[in-house]
């Protein structure tokens, strides 16, 4: 057992109950805050071990909540890009029109159809060309 004043951590403890969603609330590439997205080229192109590893882990977690309604899910690559350097279809895609104005300029709408007052510098998540590979494609090794 060890001494209250011992500087070394009691590796029995853990640093935390929750570790997933520490991870996770930080930015982390493919999770948001409802989901977690691991593109399936990258997770084929892990190491083997590793790929053993996270098949059990889903293993568990299908056998621990496999009974639940898991409806079908439809990813979308997208990047947060400013309203202005849209096309058409992302616009529509993101809830968005770009319409001419009386003087003959664009005015872009939301949804509601409210103009959004400055289209330069407002942010919205649209869809783009996936840049990962699919599965089955080549990924290219990490940088040393």
């Amino acid at each position: 057992m060890a001494r209250p004043d011992d500087p070394r951590p009691n590796r029995s403890t853990p640093r935390s109950t929750t570790p997933l969603a520490d991870y996770l609330d930080r930015p982390a590439p493919g999770a948001g805050p409802d989901y977690l997205v691991v593109p399936r080229s990258l997770a084929e192109a892990m190491p083997l071990r590793w790929q053993q590893v996270f098949a059990g882990l889903l293993t568990d977690l299908h056998e621990a909540y496999g009974h639940l309604r898991w409806p079908d899910y439809r990813v979308v690559p997208s990047r947060w890009e400013v309203l202005v350097d849209l096309d058409e279809e992302q616009l529509a895609a993101a809830g968005y029109v770009a319409e001419l104005d009386p003087e003959g300029g664009l005015e872009y709408r939301d949804a509601e159809g409210s103009p959004v007052a400055d289209p330069r510098t407002h942010r919205v998540l649209a869809p783009v060309e996936d840049p990962l590979p699919r599965p089955g494609d080549e990924v290219p090794d990490r940088p040393a």
